[in-house]
């Protein structure tokens, strides 16, 4: 597991548990086992997993858990995902921090999965974005690939992204290519995409060399099949703003390459999964 996502598992124990859990402390005694399930009470997709088994086996590494579903797995209404046993007090104290990280990050692999399903059958992929809970991007975007989604850049270190805001402030195409040329000398290898809003712009970047992707913004689909007809199939193409699951399919009907969609992560509700003490 990564270290980053380790120090995240550990902070939210920390915040949750404090000095102490005190209502197990006072009201389960230290010697009682029990056995839990973590059942899923709507259909959905995993992501997660290693993460809860993680929180639990932090809490009291007495604790013995058994995953049923792995990431990328579907489940549906009923299906237990996973089993957790040994001291009472861990499986309590623990609960709360499992169940936020695992029902938040199925609820993305979820969101993602029905992107997914809905551009068929045209060969798109479906992107994420930056716009992720701080701290929590390396998670969210694992969620993503787990319900079938494609990760685009991890951050502002991976990838140049020329949006319209750095083409305000050094947006000639002799500034732009020679800023292109730069890139290509120390950070060989390194992906380079401009953002387009027209076609005009387009057209006009179609003539930098070095390019390897264009982001058309906003564009109805009309404007997206012209681009692609005048792409010629020279550079990736994705598009982005604002769609949806009822749209989607219509954007990936015009022979775009790759579709991001912001909303993958900034506004995936958290799956309905809740813990059950199993009788013994």
């Amino acid at each position: 597991m990564e270290l980053t996502t380790e120090s995240l598992i550990r902070d939210a124990l920390a915040e949750d548990i404090g000095p102490g859990d005190v209502t197990a402390a006072y009201f389960v005694p230290a010697a009682m086992v029990s056995r839990a399930e973590i059942r899923a009470r709507e259909p959905g997709v995993i992501a997660g997993m290693e993460i809860a088994q993680r929180v639990f086996e932090l809490v009291d590494d007495r604790l013995q858990t058994r995953a049923l579903k792995l990431d990328g797995q579907p489940f549906v209404k009923g299906d237990v995902v996973l089993e957790i046993s040994g001291p009472t007090r861990g499986i309590l104290t623990g609960e709360r921090t499992a169940l936020n990280f695992l029902q938040r990050l199925c609820g993305i692999a979820t969101q993602t999965r029905r992107y997914v399903e809905a551009v068929k059958p045209h060969p798109v992929e479906v992107w994420d974005t930056r716009k992720t809970t701080p701290g929590w991007r390396l998670i969210e975007k694992a969620a993503v690939k787990a319900g079938g989604g494609t990760n685009h850049r991890m951050g502002l270190y991976d990838h140049v992204m020329v949006k319209d805001n750095h083409i305000a402030a050094n947006g000639s195409n002799e500034q732009l290519q020679a800023a292109i040329d730069r890139v290509r000398v120390e950070r060989p290898g390194t992906r380079i995409q401009l953002e387009c809003d027209t076609l005009d712009q387009m057209a006009r970047f179609l003539n930098l060399s070095g390019v390897n992707m264009l982001l058309l913004d906003n564009m109805g689909c009309e404007k997206l099949r012209e681009a692609v007809a005048m792409n010629a199939g020279r550079l990736w193409l994705e598009a982005s703003g604002g769609i949806t699951l009822e749209t989607i399919n219509d954007v990936a009907a015009t022979g775009i390459n790759a579709i991001s969609v912001g909303a993958l992560t900034h506004s995936s509700r958290a799956l309905d999964l809740g813990l059950d003490f199993v009788a013994a």
